[in-house]
């Protein structure tokens, strides 16, 4: 076996595209909801590789699942098909509304997926002019061409123009914004249950079911992007059991591999017809080590234990987020569900929601951040109640740092 070489952050910038400003830190080891460092330094991971890591680093079943499917078959493409797909895929469609299921490698491409497929299944049924999609000021979809653009984050393409046609942005939780732009040309509407990166947002069960009539007045199917939202992390495994409201696509991905990249788009079957063999696919979705380790994922969240478990450490991170904002005045609100969590910060500390984080990270803890003003949280659903404590500790560590140089500064 060739002898690994030891690399540093600047061999980072050195041949890396700068698409990306990672920590001075590399991590090279986890287990659970710690972390360590090139340096063996210790973290509490409450970032959760941004809703990524559902059940922590190294979950036992998890690399139990890996290896064992590592012995068996790596890679088919879609000419065939496989066990662990065809089981991972029934599971699915036994714990939801859906009937069917399309799977991919990245919420990106899931949700690629779902807006192709309302584009075809409403110009199947209506006809090639019901193509505009709706969605919201402030969501994010994925970086694709396509997906960005139908994001309502203008930061995110600018520079990447001409961008498709037929898109439209409503503002979030304000039905009646949706009703000015949504008309019988609307093939879809597309939300996320809770707003992640535009800054922990949680729609409102009033606005989820106006929304729903809205696309049913208007023959528009209504996804729900739960990349971010979905396997367990609100406590539910799927945010819309939350809400009593069901969609007619939804996109999974991140918590679904519990940091193996998977994907899903889940549907119903008068929906997914659409799709007929040829319209859609993808070289690497469904391969047998990607749903091999999201069986384990699914297997372990759809529990009555697991999911009641992320309702009570929600009560225990939003009490402790609320004592730190008491205390230090750093953030003005708390909110979020289950375990997908942000603190919003105060006036005084307005855009500099990075501060926390790296001071954070500084003190032992690894957090997000959800735009400039507001931190975030997505620890392991299985996360310890004593290293939840800890990473709560050595935040507050970090926001004090951040709120005694800010003091002593003025």
């Amino acid at each position: 076996m060739t002898q690994m070489q030891t690399v540093t952050r600047q061999d980072f910038d050195a041949v890396m595209v700068p698409n990306y400003n990672p920590a001075a830190v590399i991590p090279v080891r986890g287990q659970g909801s710690r972390v360590w460092d090139q340096d063996n330094r210790e973290y509490i991971d409450l970032a959760g590789g941004i809703a990524v890591s559902a059940l922590g680093h190294c979950n036992p079943a998890m690399v139990q699942a890996l290896q064992a499917q590592s012995e068996r078959l790596w890679h088919l493409s879609n000419v065939m098909t496989n066990e662990p797909a065809i089981r991972l895929a029934q599971k699915l469609v036994a714990a939801t509304f859906a009937d069917r299921v399309y799977f991919c490698n990245s919420g990106a491409e899931a949700n690629e997926a779902a807006f192709k497929l309302a584009r075809r299944y409403a110009s199947d049924h209506f006809g090639p002019e019901k193509h505009e999609i709706i969605s919201f000021q402030q969501a994010f979809h994925g970086r694709t061409l396509f997906t960005v653009s139908v994001g309502g984050q203008p930061k995110y393409t600018e520079g990447f123009g001409p961008v498709p046609g037929g898109l439209h942005h409503a503002l979030y939780n304000d039905l009646d914004s949706l009703s000015e732009v949504i008309s019988d040309r609307t093939c879809a509407v597309v939300m996320e249950p809770m707003q992640g990166e535009g800054g922990i947002v949680p729609a409102t069960p009033e606005f989820i079911r106006g929304v729903r009539e809205l696309c049913d007045q208007h023959n528009a199917l209504l996804i729900f992007d739960e990349v971010q939202t979905g396997m367990g992390r609100t406590g539910h495994l799927y945010a819309y059991e939350a809400y009593g409201v069901k969609p007619d696509i939804l996109s999974s991905a991140k918590g679904l591999g519990g940091g193996f990249p998977v994907g899903a788009m889940l549907t119903t079957e008068k929906v997914a017809a659409s799709f007929v063999v040829g319209t859609h696919g993808s070289t690497y979705g469904g391969n047998p080590l990607a749903c091999a380790v999201a069986e384990a994922v699914l297997e372990q969240v759809n529990t009555p234990t697991l999911l009641s478990g992320v309702q009570a450490r929600n009560e225990q991170l939003r009490a402790g987020l609320e004592a730190i904002a008491a205390e230090t005045g750093a953030f003005r609100e708390v909110r979020g569900m289950g375990l997908l969590m942000g603190a919003e910060v105060a006036e005084p500390f307005a855009g500099q929601a990075r501060a926390f984080l790296n001071a954070a990270l500084d003190a032992g803890v690894m957090v997000l951040v959800a735009g400039l003003n507001v931190v975030r949280f997505a620890p392991a659903l299985n996360i310890p109640e004593a290293d939840l404590d800890l990473g709560l500790q050595r935040f507050a560590e970090g926001v004090k740092k951040v709120v005694g140089q800010a003091s002593a500064a003025a």
